[in-house]
């Protein structure tokens, strides 16, 4: 299993103007309790140049990856730029997972288990 190869077709299935989790991408490449290696792969360009990583925050909605982005606010501003709300708490900046948050489906993960199956990840 390439573990980064999933994690990058997972991030490309999160709808524009929704985020999603690092565990929720974890748990959907098969691999629940591999969070912290789905945020490896995004802040070291592991899993390529075309995934949505402004899309990926912490489990409390927390955007983390600012240093993965080429200034401190621009995971805050493409969010922004997509519709979802960002605000400010003193954990940091903040989307409401419940409100925009990624609401995957079975259909989305068997699809993406048939996709891992048919690429051989």
């Amino acid at each position: 299993m390439d573990f980064y190869k999933r994690a990058a077709l997972v991030c490309q299935q999160i709808p524009r103007g929704k985020a999603a989790s690092y565990g929720q991408i974890a748990l959907l490449c098969g691999k629940p309790k591999n969070a912290r290696q789905v945020g490896y792969a995004l802040s070291h360009g592991l899993a390529g140049e075309d995934v949505p990583a402004h899309r990926v925050v912490n489990a409390k909605g927390i955007l983390s990856g600012a240093a993965a982005f080429a200034t401190a606010d621009l995971q805050k501003q493409m969010l922004q730029h997509e519709g979802v709300e960002v605000f400010w708490t003193e954990d940091g900046w903040r989307v409401d997972l419940k409100k925009d948050g990624w609401k995957n489906t079975m259909e989305d993960a068997l699809y993406l288990r048939e996709e891992f199956s048919k690429k051989g990840i």
